[in-house]
C-alpha cells in the first residue's frame, strides 16, 4: 500500500511538472538527439554515428528565436570543427601534440569563419570528432552526421515549439516586488521610532543589494522575451514582451528611488542622533505611507504578470485603490512635516527629500502613466519593425485585410447575429 501511495505521488508530481519549461526543454533535447542518431544509423556508414546527436544537442536552443538567430553560426562552428578534425585525422591522428595543434587551429578557424561567441565550440567539436575518428576513410562520414544533426535540430525546434518562459519571468518580477515590500516595511517600522545610524545604514545596504536582484530578473525576462518571439504557440507576443519589460523598468526605477530614500533616512538619522527621526505622529504617518506603498508595489507586479483579462482588471482596480489611499496618506504626511519644519527647520531639506522620493514612486506606478508608457513602447516597437522589415509588415497587413474580407457580409453588418442560432 505504501508503494502504491509513493507511485501515485510521483505520478502527481510528474503531471504537475509536465508543463515545466525545463522539463519540456530536456525532453526536446533528448528527442532531437535520439532522432538524429536513428537517422544517422541509416545514412552514415559508421556503426556509432555519435556526431549527429551531438550536433542536434548543440543546435536545439532554449527558444525558437535563439535557434533561428544563433543556429546558423552554431552549425558553422560545428562544421568547421569537424573539417579541422578530419584534416588532423588524415594527417597525424590523435596525440598529445596534435591535440594542442588542433585546439590552436580550431580557434583560429573559428575567428576566420566569424562564428562570434561560438568560437570555443569549433575546438570542442574538433576534439570530440577527432576522439571518435580513428581512420581517415571514415572521417568524412562525420560531415554527413553533422548535417543530419543540424537538420534534425532545426526541425525539432520548428515542429515542437520551445517552451514559453513567461511564468518564470513573472515569478521573478513578483519575487523582486515582495523583497522591495519587505524592505519598505522595515524602513517604515524603524522610521516610527528612534533609528540608530547603524540600522539605517544596514537598510541602505539592503537597498543597494536589490541591484543584484534586478540583474537576475532581467536575465529571466530576456529569456522570456526570446521565448515569445517567433513562437507559434504565442499570440500577441509583442504585447506580452512590452508589458513585462515596462513593468520591470518601473520596478527598477522604484528600487533606485527606494535606495535614495534609504540614503535620506540614513542622513536624517545621522543629523538627529540621538533623537528620533520624526515626531511620534509624523513617524506613524511615515510608517503607514511606506506600508501602503509597499502593498501597491506588489499589486503592481501582479498586474504586470497577469495574463487573464479578468485577473488583470481586478489587479488594476486594487492597485488604483491602494495608490489613492497612499496619496491621501502622503498629503497627511506633507502637512505634518510642514508643521515640524515650522517648529524646527534644521532638517527641512531631508524632510522635503522624503516627500519627493515618495512622490516619485507613486508617479511611476500610476495607472495612467503606465498606459502612456505602454502605448509609447508599442508604437516604438511597431515603427522599428516596419523600418527593419517593411516587406514582412506589408505581408502581415495584407493577410489581416484578407481575413477581414472572409468574414460573412451579414456578420460585418450586424455582429450581434454571430452568437444567435438559426431557427
Amino acid at each position: 500500500m505504501r508503494a502504491v501511495r509513493e507511485w501515485t505521488a510521483s505520478v502527481v508530481r510528474f503531471v504537475k511538472r509536465r508543463r515545466d519549461p525545463m522539463v519540456v526543454q530536456t525532453l526536446r533535447s533528448a528527442a532531437a538527439a535520439t532522432i538524429a542518431y536513428v537517422v544517422a544509423l541509416r545514412l552514415s556508414p559508421e556503426p556509432a554515428p555519435l556526431t549527429a546527436p551531438l550536433t542536434a544537442l548543440l543546435v536545439v536552443q532554449v527558444t525558437l528565436y535563439a535557434t533561428l538567430t544563433n543556429g546558423v553560426r552554431r552549425v558553422n562552428s560545428v562544421v568547421a570543427g569537424v573539417l579541422v578534425a578530419i584534416a588532423f585525422s588524415l594527417l597525424v591522428g590523435l596525440t598529445w601534440w596534435s591535440l594542442a595543434l588542433l585546439i590552436v587551429a580550431s580557434l583560429a578557424v573559428g575567428r576566420l569563419v566569424r562564428v562570434e561567441e561560438y568560437v570555443p565550440e569549433v575546438a570542442i567539436s574538433a576534439m570530440l570528432v577527432l576522439g571518435v575518428t580513428t581512420h581517415g576513410d571514415t572521417a568524412w562520414a562525420r560531415v554527413v552526421e553533422t548535417l543530419i544533426g543540424a537538420v534534425v535540430g532545426f526541425g525539432c525546434n520548428l515542429l515542437l515549439a520551445p517552451p514559453v518562459w513567461v511564468d518564470e519571468a513573472g515569478e521573478s518580477i513578483e519575487g523582486l516586488a515582495r523583497r522591495v515590500r519587505q524592505l519598505m516595511l522595515r524602513m517604515g517600522e524603524e522610521a516610527a521610532g528612534r533609528t540608530p545610524v547603524e540600522r539605517a545604514t544596514e537598510r541602505l545596504y539592503e537597498a543597494r543589494r536589490l541591484d543584484h536582484d534586478i540583474v537576475e530578473v532581467d536575465a529571466a525576462l530576456r529569456q522570456a522575451e526570446d521565448s515569445l518571439r517567433l513562437n507559434p504557440r504565442v499570440r500577441e507576443g509583442l504585447l506580452h514582451r512590452v508589458v513585462l519589460r515596462t513593468g520591470l523598468d518601473t520596478l527598477e526605477i522604484c528600487t533606485v528611488v527606494l535606495r535614495v530614500l534609504a540614503r535620506t533616512l540614513t542622513d536624517l538619522a545621522k543629523e538627529r542622533d540621538p533623537e528620533p527621526l520624526f515626531a511620534p505622529e509624523t513617524g506613524a504617518a511615515v510608517e503607514q505611507l511606506l506600508s501602503e506603498i509597499a502593498d501597491a508595489v506588489v499589486s503592481f507586479a501582479v498586474l504586470v504578470t497577469s495574463h487573464v483579462s479578468e485577473s488583470a482588471e481586478s489587479a488594476e482596480s486594487r492597485l488604483a485603490a491602494e495608490l489613492r489611499q497612499a496619496a491621501a496618506s502622503r498629503d497627511k504626511l506633507a502637512q505634518l512635516l510642514l508643521e515640524e519644519v515650522q517648529r524646527d527647520a534644521r532638517s527641512w531639506q531631508l524632510y522635503g527629500a522624503v516627500l519627493t522620493e515618495v512622490n516619485r514612486i507613486l508617479d511611476e506606478m500610476d495607472t495612467e502613466h503606465r498606459s502612456r508608457r505602454l502605448f509609447e513602447e508599442l508604437d516604438r516597437n511597431s515603427r522599428e519593425q516596419r523600418e527593419r522589415m517593411p516587406r514582412l509588415t506589408r505581408l502581415r497587413e495584407s493577410l489581416r485585410d484578407s481575413e477581414r474580407l472572409r468574414v460573412p457580409e451579414v456578420l460585418r453588418r450586424n455582429p450581434d447575429d454571430a452568437g444567435r442560432r438559426p431557427k
